[in-house]
C-alpha cells in the first residue's frame, strides 16, 4: 500500500506546474497520504533535498508561474547507478511513490526508476506540447497566450514602419506553438517542422503585399530551424520588405498560468493521486478528446506527438 508520495518538477519550467503540485498535495492529504516535495528535480532527488509538506505549503501558489520547488537538469540520470542512488534516497525517507511533472526527459527519468522497481506517475508539463501520450500539456495554452500578446504589440510597431517581422518562438521538435500562434494572429507565414519553409511561395506573397503597399507582415518561426538573422536578410533582399527579427525566448515560459492550464493541472493531478491511491503505478496521465487517461509509462515514452496536419491545412487556406 502506498502511504508516502513525493513530487518533483523537472526540465523546462511551465506555467501551471505549481497548480499541479498544489492539487497533488491536497488530493494526497485528502486520502490520508503523507506528502513530500523534492527540490531541484532529479539533482535534488540524488542529493536528498526532500521535505515533507502539509496543506499550508500550497497556499497562494495556484496562480504563480514557474515552479516553487525549482527544476534542474541532470544528464547523469541516464546512469543506472545514479538512478539506484535516487531510489535509495526515496527509500531512506520511507517514500513509496514518486510523481514527476515535466516533459519527455522527465518521463524517461521516471521510467528508469520504474525499471528498478520504484512506483512512479508522470504528469505532462511543458510549453512545447510535445508529449505523445496526451493531446495537451500543462503550460502550452499560457505560453501561446503570451506569444499572442507579444505579437499583438509587435504588430503595432511593425505597421507603423511598414516592416516584415520575423518572430521566433519555442518548439524545436513540435510546431504547435508556431502554428497555433500563426492561426490566432492571422500571420502571413509560419515556419516549423510540420510546415517547412517554401521560399518561392513566401517570397512571392510578400512581394505582392509590398506592391499593394500593405502596412506590415508577420511570420512565425520555430526555434533552431534557421538562423533568423540570415533569413531576415534573405527576405529583405528578395521582397523589398524591411525585415526585422524578434526572439521571444524564455519570456514564453513565464507568467501566471491561464485558467485553462490551472483546470488542466487540477484534472491531471487528481488523476495521478487517484491512480496511486488504487496502487496503480507506472503510468503517465494525460488528456485525450477531453477525457483524462492513463498510459503505461513504457508506452508513453515511445509515443510520438500527433502532428496537427488539419491545422496546417487550415493555416494554408487562410493565409
Amino acid at each position: 500500500m502506498i502511504r508516502r508520495i513525493a513530487i518533483l518538477t523537472s526540465g523546462g519550467d511551465a506555467p501551471g506546474m505549481n497548480a499541479a503540485l498544489r492539487v497533488c498535495i491536497r488530493a494526497g492529504l485528502y486520502y490520508g497520504k503523507e506528502m513530500y516535495v523534492v527540490y531541484d528535480g532529479y539533482r535534488g532527488l540524488v542529493e536528498g533535498d526532500i521535505k515533507q509538506v502539509g496543506k499550508e505549503f500550497t497556499s497562494d501558489i495556484i496562480n504563480r508561474g514557474g515552479t516553487i520547488i525549482r527544476s534542474a537538469r541532470l544528464p547523469e540520470f541516464r546512469d543506472p547507478d545514479v538512478v539506484a542512488k535516487a531510489k535509495q534516497r526515496l527509500e531512506d525517507y520511507g517514500i513509496d511513490a514518486l510523481i514527476g511533472i515535466g516533459g519527455d526527459g522527465t518521463y524517461k527519468g521516471l521510467n528508469a526508476l520504474a525499471s528498478q522497481g520504484f512506483p512512479v506517475i508522470g504528469i505532462p508539463g511543458t510549453i512545447d506540447n510535445d508529449v505523445g501520450s496526451t493531446d495537451e500539456t500543462i503550460g502550452f495554452t499560457t505560453a501561446l497566450n503570451t506569444i499572442c500578446e507579444c505579437v499583438d504589440k509587435l504588430k503595432d510597431t511593425s505597421g507603423s514602419h511598414q516592416r516584415c517581422s520575423l518572430i521566433e518562438v519555442m518548439g524545436r521538435d513540435c510546431g504547435d506553438l508556431a502554428m497555433y500562434a500563426a492561426l490566432a494572429e492571422g500571420a502571413e507565414g509560419v515556419i516549423c517542422v510540420e510546415h517547412p519553409l517554401h521560399e518561392d511561395i513566401l517570397f512571392r506573397k510578400l512581394r505582392m503585399m509590398k506592391a499593394q503597399n500593405k502596412s506590415h507582415a508577420i511570420i512565425i518561426v520555430s526555434e533552431n530551424l534557421y538562423n533568423i538573422t540570415d533569413l531576415a536578410k534573405k527576405i529583405s533582399d528578395a521582397t523589398g520588405f524591411d525585415t526585422r527579427t524578434e526572439v521571444l525566448g524564455r519570456l514564453q515560459r513565464g507568467g501566471s498560468p491561464s485558467a485553462h492550464d490551472r483546470i488542466l493541472a487540477a484534472r491531471l493531478g487528481a488523476k495521478a493521486i487517484d491512480l496511486l491511491v488504487n496502487d496503480d503505478a507506472n503510468k503517465c496521465v494525460g488528456i485525450r478528446n477531453n477525457e483524462v487517461i492513463a498510459t503505461p509509462i513504457e508506452e508513453a515514452i515511445q509515443q510520438k506527438h500527433r502532428h496537427t496536419h488539419g491545422l496546417r491545412d487550415l493555416i494554408d487556406m487562410l493565409q
